[in-house]
């Protein structure tokens, strides 16, 4: 990714990072080194009159995860949304933000602190293209992860960081119309592209891809040509043959249980959906 070496700063809530987040965190950061400057609950709270869904503690580790980001920053208290507070130690260059019905007030705030201020486009973070990670390190094991990941929250970003312990991380998410096949029509919620754009933006992940089989094994096609070492999977995804599989292939099974990161809660995409 190409960097300045600028100090760039944007500054929200981040509460139920969806795709259209992580396409704008990734092109804040093609303008320089990207500090994330996290809204409190209280100032969500003060913004929209109801709690955020997710709490600060959940939002930041999230946030961390995220390959884009180089740091986070709490702020505390309430925020004034048209201006960015002063943090010990940090000296921004740029204010990158979206379109919005505070950007005349946040260029005004700007031009009077000699800071560059820019704002992106709905256009440009439209499309989701296929997320670039670290290239393979060729010591480590072929790790492999699959699912759907339609609502994807702190459990699957601590998923992927443990199963990211034991090698170079490879996701396969399911395509469209499998999803449909397993799980029934409203499913999935994102398309395939978008799916696969937020796992591939997480920073434990080596790849991401979208699977061309069918059914529970439907990484077939993908595994054969990773071949990988290790299939990971949750408690929950303990099924579908995928440990005879395994077995059949030569391939190690590791069964992870489903724990979040500590401090923050458990967390189903069944139950965030509500279907």
């Amino acid at each position: 990714m190409n960097r300045s070496g600028k100090t760039v700063v944007v500054c929200g809530g981040f509460d139920d990072l969806r795709a259209h987040h992580m396409r704008f965190l990734e092109e804040a950061s093609r303008m320089g080194e990207l500090t994330v400057l996290l809204m409190s609950d209280d100032t969500l709270q003060a913004l929209s009159g109801r709690p955020p869904k997710f709490p600060m503690a959940e939002r930041f580790y999230f946030l961390k995860a995220i390959r884009y980001v180089n740091r986070v920053v709490p702020v505390w208290g309430v925020l004034d949304p048209s201006a960015l507070p002063e943090i010990p130690g940090l000296r921004p260059q740029a204010w990158i933000d979206r379109e919005c019905g505070l950007n005349e007030a946040r260029q005004k705030f700007c031009a009077d602190h000699e800071l560059d201020y820019h704002v992106l486009s709905k256009e440009q973070l439209m499309d989701f293209p296929e997320p670039s990670g670290p290239p393979p390190n060729p010591g480590r094991p072929k790790v492999v992860v699959t699912g759907c990941y339609d609502w994807f929250h702190s459990g699957h970003v601590r998923f992927f960081e443990e199963a990211s312990a034991h090698g170079d991380l490879y996701v396969i998410v399911g395509h469209d119309a499998n999803i449909r096949l397993l799980k029934g029509e409203g499913h999935p919620m994102l398309s395939q592209e978008e799916r696969r754009y937020m796992t591939g933006s997480i920073r434990y992940v080596t790849r991401a891809m979208i699977s061309s089989g069918e059914g529970w094994l439907d990484a077939d096609p993908e595994i054969q040509k990773l071949k990988p070492d290790l299939y990971v999977v949750n408690e929950d995804g303990d099924k579908g043959g995928k440990r005879e599989y395994c077995a059949q292939k030569g391939i190690q099974y590791l069964v992870l249980k489903r724990k979040p990161a500590p401090g923050l809660p458990q967390r189903s995409s069944t139950v965030l959906r509500g279907f």
